[in-house]
């Protein structure tokens, strides 16, 4: 990584944030309006998904794209052992879908959701704006997350507006 010098002088101390303060600065970082997606895994014979807005492209070449998640996080053994993963980009039309796959048991979180089979055996959810199958590619630890890398498979998109979430409110990507 290079660094480079930051424009403050040497004599200036930088403002040092809270260590304590974690709603302030979850509030701060929610300044940044993301995408809103599902990943989703298959793993012991079982679908695995979650609401995950960290989602992001690495590499065109090779095709890579990354996302987080908590190591403690009860599907974390899921995502980071199955070998794969796949990332459906919700649709403004999906937002019920964010908030049913944020929350809840397995059971809960796939009631009644409709899923595409695909070839690795992972789903996609139908109506997404564009999915990506990937395999692992690799893991990096990072704070109390772990960035998952995949080498995309497979992938597809359509017109259709995508879903925004800013300010811990959803809205929609495109006209």
């Amino acid at each position: 990584m290079r660094l480079h010098p930051d424009a403050m002088s040497a004599s200036t101390p930088a403002p040092q944030p809270s260590t304590t303060d974690h709603a302030d600065y979850r509030h701060a970082l929610a300044s940044f309006g993301t995408g809103v997606t599902v990943v989703t895994s298959r793993w012991k014979d079982q679908d695995w998904g979650m609401t995950c807005n960290s989602f992001s492209s690495v590499s065109l070449q090779p095709r890579l794209v990354l996302w987080s998640i908590r190591r403690e996080a009860s599907s974390y053994e899921a995502f980071t052992r199955s070998g794969g993963f796949t990332v459906s980009v919700l649709s403004h039309a999906q937002q019920a879908l964010a908030r049913q796959f944020a929350t809840g048991s397995l059971e809960q979180r796939f009631a009644g959701v409709p899923v595409e089979r695909l070839a690795s055996d992972r789903v996609c959810l139908p109506g997404a704006a564009a999915w990506f199958d990937c395999e692992l590619h690799q893991l990096v630890d990072a704070g109390d997350h772990t960035i998952v890398i995949g080498r995309v498979l497979d992938y597809a998109s359509h017109e259709t507006p995508a879903l925004s979430f800013w300010r811990s409110r959803f809205d929609r990507f495109g006209s």
